[in-house]
């Protein structure tokens, strides 16, 4: 019974396998625990927990295994607080790449008790022969591969290797333009302590073809010829690289690359504008572009690590910490729930609820670049009080303004006030920015469109005129209108 006020949940592990890999002491657990539970009933020696309850319609109905695990916490929280004391069996040992035994051991509510078991690593190094000491073999999570293995080479053991579209993932993770990796050896392991028990040498090439994976497969990869994640390790060391050796490089300051940080961000959105499905250099431009705003961002990461500031890993740990916190409804809250939303309006207020208390601010305004260009910075204002209901219902309570701030400015140009002009005309600019908002249009979107059509109309003037031997130097007025009216109606 529980040794404590909290009711006690008691974790056991069946082992790799057949039954001949459970322990005594596994065994007289299930034996006394009356009330018992499985992960699932997919395992060989399942059949050793009887009157158990599984948990595999689980996996069948959710969409994210942490959804699974979480609704497994609950289940057995429910039952440990009506009977005491509950037995959880689990495959394997129950802490070798349990998820749903660790968040059991983080909830509060209850004591979780583990008995040891032997797990399929034991069988998996008897197999292979090695020493996983002396080897110096990694442990990861298949479906954690990107991640987890990055910028490592081998030897390394992944698991949860349970389908083929595990391990096509596997291969895609890693950038290998060249084929370097497709004739490089693996084993896949299946079965490993039961009659169906398979150990396959096969390629980096073949593996997600040679066998059916199932859930007692994993893969043992004794050397990568591409690490995973090297493309941007490269690009990080070239930046070091630049950094210590190019004396334009060495000069640079946070300060000084500002400009060429701007002047990249735009270039990238000009690539972007100038996509086309149909043009597949269009995608190389913006690649470039992404690349030279990239080595931006790479660079000042690079100069802060030379001062002993931060580092490039602390920039992605951040945004990578920020965007799951932010993400309740695909990664569940603080507290490991789930949440649900209706749509992207909802995911959007969850977004500005999250980024509020993260940040404590007192202003609606807080957090609104005071350097952003000056259409930008009005919508976002205009979009910050418009959170808090100061804002006209729809966009014929905004249109008026135009007009309004339109005659104010005439009336100011009257006066000869230059200080009342300005003033009046940034009140015009304001009201414009507004009706944009209320129609959903960009509004340096719609002014830059408006600047490129003005600009290709007025090239295919230049061009008109030196056709019929036109000085536009010369031209007066009349003819200039002429030209532009020809090329308005041809356009």
């Amino acid at each position: 019974m529980p040794s404590s006020d909290r009711p006690r949940i008691v974790v056991v592990g069946l082992g790799p396998g057949g039954v001949e890999h459970i322990t005594a002491e596994t065994l007289a657990t299930i034996d006394r625990i009356p009330n018992r539970f499985l992960r699932t009933t997919v395992h060989p020696s399942a059949h050793l927990v009887p009157d158990a309850t599984s948990f595999d319609d689980l996996y069948e109905q959710a969409d994210r295994f942490e959804d699974v695990y979480a609704e497994i916490a609950e289940r057995l929280v429910a039952a440990a607080n009506t009977h005491g004391e509950v037995l959880y069996a689990v495959p394997g040992s129950p802490l070798v790449l349990e998820r749903s035994v660790r968040t059991l051991r983080s909830d509060d509510r209850v004591e979780v008790g583990l008995v040891p078991a032997m797990s399929f690593l034991d069988l998996v190094w008897a197999r292979l022969g090695i020493d996983p000491v002396e080897t110096g073999v990694r442990l990861v999570d298949g479906h954690e591969f990107a991640s987890a293995a990055a910028g490592q080479t081998g030897p390394l053991l992944v698991a949860h290797t349970h389908a083929n579209w595990v391990l096509s993932d596997i291969k895609l993770s890693v950038d290998d333009p060249d084929g370097r990796l497709d004739d490089c050896a693996v084993v896949l392991l299946q079965a490993l302590g039961t009659p169906d028990e398979q150990i396959v040498e096969t390629t980096w090439a073949a593996m997600d073809h040679t066998i059916e994976a199932d859930h007692l497969t994993s893969l043992y990869v004794p050397a990568m010829a591409v690490a995973s994640g090297e493309g941007y390790v490269r690009f990080h060391q070239l930046a070091r690289t630049l950094r210590e050796q190019c004396p334009w490089d060495i000069e640079q300051t946070h300060q000084s690359l500002m400009p060429f940080l701007i002047e990249e961000t735009y270039e990238v959105v000009d690539a972007i504008q100038g996509l086309d499905p149909d043009q597949p250099l269009t995608d190389e431009h913006l690649i470039e572009e992404l690349g030279d705003l990239l080595y931006q961002i790479e660079f000042h990461a690079t100069i802060a690590e030379q001062q002993g500031r931060f580092t490039i890993a602390d920039v992605t740990a951040g945004i990578h910490d920020k965007l799951v916190r932010r993400h309740p409804h695909v990664f569940g809250d603080a507290d490991g729930n789930a949440v649900e939303v209706d749509g992207t309006t909802q995911v959007l207020a969850n977004w500005d609820a999250i980024k509020r208390a993260e940040k404590n601010r007192t202003s609606a305004f807080d957090g609104v670049p005071g350097s952003l260009p000056s259409l930008a910075y009005a919508h976002q204002l205009q979009k910050k009080a418009a959170k808090l209901g100061f804002d006209w219902p729809d966009v014929d309570g905004a249109l008026p303004k135009i007009a309004e701030e339109a005659a104010e400015l005439v009336e100011a140009t009257k006066s000869g006030d230059q200080a009342a002009v300005a003033d009046e005309l940034g009140d015009l600019l304001f009201a414009v920015v507004n009706v944009a908002r209320h129609l959903h249009v960009d509004p340096e979107s719609g002014l830059r469109a408006a600047a490129n059509k003005f600009r290709a109309r007025f090239e295919r003037v230049e061009s008109l005129a030196g056709e019929r031997g036109i000085d536009l130097h010369q031209a007066d007025l009349a003819t200039l209108d002429a030209l532009w009216d020809e090329v308005k109606l041809g356009a």
